[in-house]
């Protein structure tokens, strides 16, 4: 196997991604974070240097291109010939056509701010999606005066509007500055020392020279795939993680890869890439699997009210009620849990409060098995835990 890697290994998530991310969340102040993140990505980055150092791995540190659809050249000049090839340069940083975004130089990407030397006193940030929201909140507990500008009505949409909206708010009620609805015309109007830029990912195909393999990408800029990640029309090359524009997750990204290797290995496996859980690490945190409530209610009728497919039912559960948040004295969180009306099979859940990510994979898993309302309030669940905000949820 030969690897090829022009950055450092590990990738977006380990080097510039979640876990620099993760060791922000969790320090005191912003000195801690910078020594602390250095720590963990350096151990990290060894642990995954480490695997590649196998006799039957080869890892070349260059980019490298398509030759023709079964050779790639690195820009050295060493080419490798393969049976099998698999295209998994993730994403990289969407810029927004804005005024001034270019020349202005406090504008950074998420790298670029996680690289700051210094603590800047007002951050303004652009896009309240996930990347924008998890450093308001990061940078705000290190002391920054933060602005989120958003051109969305609500911030983090693939959350559930309700959740999203309280947590929004909870956020504000903290000191943090929100502009919804509001479209940055030029830089210049933008009153901060540092300005992110958190408008999304899009997959990295640049120079990798695709036409010479006869790949084209679809109308989104990503690599077009079937469901075990071949690229469409081409048996023998596969694209996984953010190149192909599915789910821009880390976790999805590996799971991808399992199926692919599975498929070239002539294996099967029983991946649910249709339940693919999602953490939002604010603080406090929210988490999602499954639709929120506004798309089941879409789901659920057409326009002229009649009923399409299964009626849903929604279990509201809070931290507030909760033995184990009381003695945390982290009470704030909601979280809603939905189930078919039909047969109670569990849809979905989407959450906020301490730990909600923990919960969310625990409904995630219940989902893989196909789980209903009424098996999991016979689950027994450990008290006192967070976890019992899940059962709780069963109750009418």
């Amino acid at each position: 196997m030969v690897v090829f890697e022009a950055g450092e290994a590990g990738g977006t998530c380990l080097n510039v991604g979640c876990i620099p991310t993760k060791t922000y969340v969790h320090s005191a102040t912003f000195a801690e974070a910078r020594e602390r993140m250095a720590q963990v990505v350096s151990q990290l980055r060894s642990g995954v240097e480490g695997i590649l150092s196998h006799p039957n791995i080869i890892l070349v540190r260059e980019k490298a291109s398509f030759v023709d659809a079964h050779t790639v050249c690195s820009v050295s000049g060493d080419s490798v010939t393969a049976d099998n090839i698999i295209i998994a340069t993730g994403s990289e940083t969407k810029w927004l056509p804005i005024e001034g975004v270019d020349t202005d130089s406090r504008v950074v990407d998420s790298t670029g701010l996680l690289h700051l030397d210094t603590l800047p006193k007002r951050l303004a940030i652009i896009g309240a999606g996930v990347i924008g929201m998890e450093f308001a909140s990061i940078f705000h507990r290190f002391g920054s005066e933060v602005t989120v500008i958003e051109y969305l009505k609500e911030c983090l949409p693939a959350l559930d509007s309700d959740i999203a909206k309280r947590l929004r708010k909870y956020l504000e009620k903290q000191g943090i500055t929100f502009k919804m609805k509001t479209a940055v015309q030029n830089i210049a109007d933008i009153d901060a020392d540092v300005i992110l830029m958190a408008t999304g990912r899009k997959p990295r195909t640049e120079g990798l020279n695709l036409e010479a393999a006869g790949i084209a990408l679809n109308p989104q800029g990503a690599i077009p795939v079937d469901d075990n990640y071949q690229v469409q029309g081409i048996a023998h090359l596969y694209a996984i993680g953010d190149v192909n524009g599915r789910q821009m997750l880390a976790h999805a990204a590996e799971m991808q890869a399992v199926r692919a290797v599975n498929h070239i290995l002539g294996k099967t496996d029983g991946i649910r890439f249709d339940i693919m859980p999602a953490a939002i690490f604010t603080e406090p945190e929210a988490a999602c699997v499954g639709p929120t409530e506004d798309q089941l209610k879409a789901a659920a009728s057409v326009p002229d009210g009649s009923p399409i497919g299964t009626p849903y039912i929604c279990r509201k559960a809070f931290w507030r009620a909760n033995g184990k948040a009381l003695t945390m004295n982290q009470t704030e969180g909601m979280l809603k849990l939905f189930a078919s009306a039909e047969d109670g099979l569990i849809l979905g859940c989407h959450a906020y409060g301490a730990h909600a990510a923990d919960l969310v994979q625990e409904v995630s898993v219940l989902m893989c098995k196909h789980t209903t309302l009424h098996e999991l309030a016979d689950m027994v669940h450990i008290h006192p835990t967070l976890s019992e905000i899940l059962k709780s949820a069963t109750e009418p």
